[in-house]
């Protein structure tokens, strides 16, 4: 592992000062969104997705991967997931069981995550697949949004917009799996340590 991937226990980073900001944007987003301001709505989701990208690539080139980076992120993805997912539901641009399936993923790697804590293990690396599920809904939520606009943009964002949500469900549920295979490794290493 290089000095530029070491993990440190720092905390003012400017990748995590980009993560609070983006945990910020969570309920001004939700306001926007519930009130009827789509395009404010759009503009606060394509900053959080741009941002979520800018953070991961200052961390690596600055040096400043943290541990609470690596909780920060991902913890702002989910919420943001969630938080554009309620709202979408909420007002009928996506159905409610969109909303079940990805709560139920979470929910379950959540669980996982308390598994290997017992066994005192952090959270698992992030996968790509991961990441790449993560990406294809944070595409498709504004797409879905701007579905409601008139024609033929609303048309066209309809199709992009299911395209990138099936693409990020498949992969959201395959990166689980994943998970849930490289846990079983490790609590099998113990056993067998243990053994």
């Amino acid at each position: 592992m290089s000095e530029q991937d070491a993990v440190s226990d720092r905390v003012l980073t400017i990748p995590n000062v980009i993560s609070l900001a983006r945990l910020i944007m969570v309920p001004v987003f939700a306001v926007l969104i519930v009130s009827g301001h789509d395009g404010w709505a759009l503009i606060v989701l394509a900053v959080s997705g741009a941002s979520d990208w800018l953070d991961g690539v200052l961390a690596r080139r600055l040096g400043q991967v943290s541990r609470l980076g690596q909780m920060l992120d991902p913890a702002a993805d989910r919420l943001f997931i969630l938080v554009t997912l309620l709202g979408l539901a909420w007002r009928g641009s996506v159905p409610w069981w969109v909303v079940g399936v990805l709560v139920l993923r979470d929910a379950l790697l959540l669980g996982l995550l308390g598994v290997l804590a017992r066994h005192s293990y952090g959270p698992l690396p992030v996968h790509l697949a991961g990441k790449a599920g993560t990406f294809a809904l944070l595409y498709a939520f504004p797409l879905l949004l701007l579905a409601a606009w008139h024609e033929p943009i609303g048309s066209v964002a309809y199709v992009l917009g299911w395209a990138f949500a099936w693409w990020g469900i498949a992969l959201y549920w395959f990166a689980g799996g994943l998970y849930v295979v490289q846990a079983r490794r490790l609590l099998a290493r113990d056993g067998a340590g243990a053994a």
